[in-house]
């Protein structure tokens, strides 16, 4: 596949997202933005037995932040805890299968760092220096 296939994907996903929405009562929810390019969303995890039996997201931004959010939250669907934290920025970069270069990466990212920081509220644990640079 070329590199215009994948955007077409990441396209898809930003016109019909997976996952878009929010959850009564949730495990986990937490609000990030992107304040360089006013990209914002919140995500919301059901976790049962350590496991994200689901997981939801909601706001508005560019189609790299908005399909990323689409195709990661369809990923982590039925993934244990210690799966998604160790869930990296090259794990989603392959997800997305678009570079978003540096300028962007901060919008490709935005979902993954509400992820783990959710995750991270959940579990009482402090946010890592990892996902304080995502």
């Amino acid at each position: 596949m070329d590199l215009d296939m994948y955007a077409e994907e990441l396209i898809y996903n930003y016109e019909h997202p997976k996952n878009k929405g929010s959850l009564d009562k949730p495990s986990a929810q937490m609000h990030e933005e992107n304040i360089s390019c006013g990209d914002r969303i919140t995500v919301f995890l059901r976790i049962d037995a350590g496991k994200v039996s689901d997981i939801k997201f909601d706001g508005s931004g560019c189609v790299i932040s908005m399909g990323a959010s689409s195709l990661l939250t369809e990923a982590l669907k039925g993934k244990s805890l210690g799966d998604i934290e160790a869930f990296d920025k090259k794990k989603l970069l392959d997800l997305i299968s678009v570079d978003p270069g540096p300028v962007r990466m901060h919008c490709a990212t935005l979902s993954l760092r509400a992820v783990k920081k959710a995750i991270a509220g959940y579990e009482g644990k402090p946010v890592d220096t990892a996902t304080k640079e995502l």
